[in-house]
This record gives C-alpha cells, sequence and structure tokens, in this order.
C-alpha cells in the first residue's frame, strides 16, 4: 500500500489543522494507521494509532484529549484532527501503516510500521 500525507501548514497556538493520509494500492480499513512526528533535532516520535478491525484507538499523553483519529472509507483515507495546537506540536507528521494491531495503551514503535508517507510540514506560532 502506497501512502499520501496532505493538510500541513501554518497555524497560530489554539488552532487547529487537519491531516489526511490517502491509501493507493489497498483497503485501508484492513490496515492499523499510525501518526508520528518528527521534529528538527529530535526522533521520531509517536502521535496517535488506529487499530484495523475494532478501531482502537491509542494517543501520545502530549496529543491526548486534543487530536483524534478518524477514517473516511469512501475516500479510503485517515484523518487526523489536531485541535488547540501548541508550538511544541511544530514537526513533520508522517502517516504510517502496518497490518499489525495493538492492544488500548500500547505505544507502537516506528519499526513496527511497513508503510510510510512522505511526511508533511505542520508550524504552530506562538
Amino acid at each position: 500500500v502506497q501512502l499520501q500525507a496532505s493538510g500541513g501548514g501554518m497555524v497560530q497556538a489554539g488552532g487547529s489543522l487537519r491531516l489526511s493520509c490517502a491509501a493507493s494500492g489497498g483497503r485501508f480499513s484492513l490496515y492499523t494507521a499510525g501518526w508520528f512526528r518528527q521534529a528538527p533535532g529530535k526522533e521520531r516520535e509517536f502521535v496517535a494509532v488506529q487499530s484495523w478491525g475494532g478501531g482502537i484507538t491509542t494517543f501520545a499523553d502530549s496529543v491526548r484529549g486534543r487530536f483524534t483519529i478518524s477514517r473516511d472509507t469512501a475516500k479510503n483515507s485517515v484523518d487526523l484532527q489536531m485541535n488547540k495546537l501548541k508550538p511544541e506540536d511544530t514537526a513533520v507528521y508522517y502517516c504510517a501503516a502496518t497490518r499489525r494491531r495493538f492492544s488500548s495503551g500500547l505505544f507502537p514503535d516506528r519499526n513496527d510500521f511497513g508503510y510510510w508517507g512522505q511526511g508533511t510540514q505542520v508550524t504552530v506560532s506562538s
């Protein structure tokens, strides 16, 4: 499956952005969807994951309560809605996919995902 992320941009603190990850070459509903981000000089970190089949969703502590995940079966995509954005959310955001599923509360590692999108820049100004 090939992934294409979009929707990044620049926003002021407190604002919102919606990222979308469109899949081709396979049904995204049969894959676990993950979002990671990488800020300059930092490691790529987990943001959110939604497993296929049951929809178990887990968020990193830093974004829980502000970010949500939703799937659009018709568009074969997964969206990440980001609200109440903070300057520390500034990063390149990557979507990823895997056939693995994860238990609630489990933070997957980037190595758990075999398919990656190209990344989209999110910049939050103070």
